[in-house]
């Protein structure tokens, strides 16, 4: 029996190896079938060994793994993937023009990725920003952008864990409401002056000179960044060079803004331990950094003290720390204020990545045992708040001859993703004042369909009894079920801050699964079935890491009679989802 069954496993093997050699001339088929889940176990494995090498401050350790993983074909391979399928731009071309890769095509750019010293421009495309103004990107080719990633998941996980621990842009695992939490403990003890500033063109002027020295790589990734920051940019037509600032759209130059702004902070905290030590407190240099509250995403920062001299005096510092970055505050996003009383402009409290931070004085019955007698209120910004209507409104006007269910389902996804972003904070009393500005707009929508009808005949015909559970009377729907949203349903989210010293990198995954279902901009149906799936894709069995793109799919799809209900449900990677709806037939066109 063992020489008969050793027997079949040589045929066994024989059969495969032959089989493997008649597909290889088949590259659809040798990319569709990779080990993804072997592919980023491998990696991560290297990722994991850097970011600890530089814990240790192991430099050599950690220039020979990151060699390792620029030259290994499964980064290449991950990479490739990352900027062809699942990043969100990944249909943007490059001045090549080259917008989406084949299957073949992938396997072609995976094994002919090489650091070189020269790089193609990127193409400068515009967008608009809120305030009407507009912002360059960079559009590096997808070659560039493969090599971009590789050349990232050999830096990132060095830096990582050198970051500063208030530093959340641009971040695995951290996200706004973590800055926003930060700033709220910042403010439990009492009433502070703020500088709230944001850096002019950040992107835009960073010198190069200083980035690659503060860099400190290896010679061959010193000299592939410098071909991208002096590529140029192409315009119009027209090429214009870069002597200075990191084009955005690049897939590292997030990562290389953060470098350049890295020791912001601890400036700041030196300058307040080593220079003012009589003006901050006689308790010890702990109790005195503790003084200080500094809080930065990407561009943006706070910081926070009881002195105001002290304020100003810091405001000095970082403005000379940023001089050498060549980069500055930009004067009319840049003021000092104080979170509960008039200073300059008798404005009270400041903006933040869309939120409104102020204090409000309370009775003593109010504060109880508390030391402060002021109260903290974050909630939406009036601006924030404006521009949600106007786009709420626009939606409305355009879909004056549409039918109410097509209303609707343009309306929902506006609504239940601006809810759940501000879910965090207290908005109650916003959320309740946009539904009465939205029912006022259908109201006019509805009779202006029906003007020789009276409102008792058009609330009938849009209008309906309160859905169940709900205790609104009327709820804008239909017969059918399908109902509009409102604002107030969403209810109220304790958000958990991320630990200052937690990295992705560090491999605790049942740390970083359970924050991912309690994120304050996650959609419930998505929390609950990352509960049900511990935080990992049903189909790979990877944990989902913060910057995956997943979707919800159907078990049995809807097109053989499957349920829309969550037990026929599950959470996928993208990738995985394109390669289950290919084998079931849902959708013919997953690449």
């Amino acid at each position: 029996m063992r020489q008969s069954s050793g027997l079949v496993t040589k045929y066994r093997r024989w059969f495969w190896l032959s089989f493997l050699t008649f597909r290889m001339d088949d590259p659809t088929w040798l990319w569709r079938n990779i080990n993804w889940k072997k592919v980023e176990v491998k990696v991560f494995k290297l990722q994991k060994r850097i970011y600890q090498a530089s814990q240790r401050g192991d430099v050599k350790k950690v220039r020979k793994l990151q060699r390792l993983l620029s030259k290994s074909f499964y980064a290449k391979l991950f990479a490739v993937r990352t900027v062809s399928q699942d990043n969100q731009g990944k249909r943007t071309a490059g001045v090549d023009g080259v917008k989406s890769l084949t299957p073949p095509e992938r396997l072609t750019l995976a094994g002919s990725l090489q650091f070189a010293n020269k790089s193609k421009p990127a193409r400068r495309v515009w967008i608009p920003k809120s305030d009407g103004s507009r912002r360059g990107l960079g559009i590096p080719t997808l070659y560039e952008r493969a090599k971009q990633a590789v050349l990232k998941m050999a830096l990132e996980p060095e830096w990582e864990a050198k970051f500063e621990p208030n530093s959340y842009g641009f971040r695995k695992g951290r996200a706004c409401h973590d800055a926003i939490e930060a700033i709220w403990n910042g403010l439990r003890t009492k009433g502070k002056y703020v500088l709230d500033a944001d850096i002019s063109k950040c992107f835009d002027r960073i010198n190069h000179d200083y980035l690659l020295g503060k860099l400190n790589t290896s010679p061959t990734f010193a000299r592939q960044i410098r071909a991208w920051l002096k590529a140029g940019i192409v315009d119009g037509g027209s090429l214009f060079p870069t002597e200075e600032g990191t084009p955005q759209g690049g897939v590292i130059s997030p990562l290389l803004a953060n470098i350049a702004l890295h020791g912001l902070e601890t400036v700041v905290r030196e300058y307040i331990v080593n220079q003012l030590p009589e003006r901050v407190g006689v308790k010890g240099k702990r109790d005195k950094v503790r003084t200080l509250d500094f809080v930065r995403y990407a561009d943006d920062f706070v910081l926070m003290h009881w002195n105001r001299e002290i304020v100003e005096e810091c405001k000095v510092i970082i403005e000379d720390f940023l001089s050498k970055i060549g980069c500055e505050l930009k004067p009319s996003k840049t003021r000092l204020c104080h979170t509960a009383k008039t200073v300059e402009d008798n404005q009270v409290g400041f903006d933040f990545l869309g939120f409104t931070i102020r204090q409000y004085e309370v009775g003593k019955h109010q504060h109880g045992k508390k030391k402060s007698n002021l109260m903290t209120i974050i909630k939406p910004s009036d601006e924030k708040v404006k521009l949600h209507y106007k786009k709420l409104a626009d939606t409305i006007d355009n879909h004056q001859a549409s039918k109410q269910i097509d209303l609707i389902k343009e309306l929902n996804p506006i609504i239940k993703g601006w809810s759940n972003y501000y879910s965090a904070c207290c908005s109650s009393e916003t959320f309740t004042d946009l539904d009465y500005k939205i029912w006022s707009k259908l109201r006019r929508w509805a009779k202006r369909r029906h003007p020789n009808k009276d409102w008792e005949w058009v609330t009938k015909k849009y209008w309906r009894q309160a859905v169940e559970g709900r205790k609104d009377k009327w709820v804008f729907s239909l017969t059918d079920g399908l109902y509009l949203i409102k604002h107030s349903w969403t209810p109220h989210q304790n958000y958990v801050k991320v630990k200052g010293d937690a990295s992705p990198f560090n491999g605790d995954w049942r740390y970083w699964s359970s924050r991912m279902g309690s994120y304050a901009d996650i959609k419930v149906e998505v929390s609950k079935l990352l509960k049900t799936q511990k935080g990992k894709c049903a189909i790979c069995g990877l944990h989902f890491q913060d910057g995956d793109l997943w979707e919800v799919d159907h078990i049995t799809p809807r097109s053989k009679k499957g349920k829309n209900t969550l037990s026929n449900k599950q959470l996928l990677h993208r990738h995985c989802h394109d390669v289950k709806s290919r084998n079931d037939g849902s959708y013919e066109g997953c690449a």
